[in-house]
């Protein structure tokens, strides 16, 4: 089943363009990679798909779970099912962790008809998902990101995508600033949460992640556009080649 459907979709920012139509289809329980040089639209991509309001979807559409999503607020997407983990998450001083977990998972059974989350109920699901995540549980009475470095705000984020298992997460370079240990730890959790009913789209322009969290789908963008597609095979061909001979061969085609 798709979950997540773009179809030709261009997007500025400002008065510049930097998607130049994409395409790109992620379905159930697949894991996706999209990777490419710095500057070639990953991360707007992302963004887009979440509704951030600094950009503009000048052509094309982004259907979720077959509705267009394209003019959706991001909470309304994220309430239907889509997440992301950010490349930079924020700090919120004052916001406990237990506080934001609960408003979040609340927000979602809210979404879902239910009722708000016993506070018995609370407890024990968040310490199976720090148990899974390996999230410390001391974790919980510190303010959300507040001085936490920068592997422990990639593992908040693992832990929040454990609690509410979306339809589809967007992994925005979860991987960048890792040292080897982090970097495994947040990959073991991405592991322990997906499974046949998730879709993910993990955006690197690393390789390392990859022979963690094995991608079944390769996407390579350039300029705006997704240029190569393929399997894990094409992670290997980058880690040899670098992305120097794709741009090479798309400078002579042009």
């Amino acid at each position: 089943m798709t979950e997540l459907e773009i179809r030709n979709l261009h997007v500025r920012a400002g008065d510049k363009a930097i998607l130049r139509g994409v395409d790109l289809t992620v379905g159930k329980g697949e894991i996706h990679a999209l990777m490419g040089p710095n500057g070639s639209g990953k991360s707007t991509l992302a963004n887009a798909v979440m509704g951030h309001p600094g950009l503009e979807v000048t052509d094309g559409q982004i259907f979720f779970r077959g509705e267009d999503v394209t003019e959706a607020d991001p909470d309304e997407r994220a309430r239907m099912g889509l997440f992301m983990a950010f490349q930079y998450p924020v700090s919120v001083p004052g916001v406990t962790v237990t506080k934001y977990l609960r408003t979040v998972m609340n927000a979602h059974r809210e979404a879902r008809g239910e009722e708000p989350i016993p506070l018995r109920d609370f407890r024990q699901t968040v310490e199976a998902a720090m148990k899974l995540t390996n999230v410390p549980r001391e974790f919980s009475s510190r303010y959300l990101n507040e001085g936490f470095s920068g592997g422990e705000k990639k593992r908040m984020e693992i832990l929040q995508l454990a609690l509410q298992r979306p339809e589809l997460a967007i992994l925005d370079e979860t991987d960048s600033g890792l040292d080897i240990d982090a970097l495994r730890i947040v990959a073991n959790g991405v592991n322990a949460v997906a499974g046949p009913d998730m879709g993910v789209l993990i955006i690197t322009h690393y390789q390392r992640i990859l022979h963690l969290v094995q991608p079944s789908h390769v996407h390579v963008m350039y300029q705006g556009r997704i240029v190569r597609e393929g399997g894990p095979e094409l992670v290997d061909q980058l880690e040899a080649r670098g992305y120097g001979w794709i741009t090479e061969e798309l400078d002579e085609a042009a």
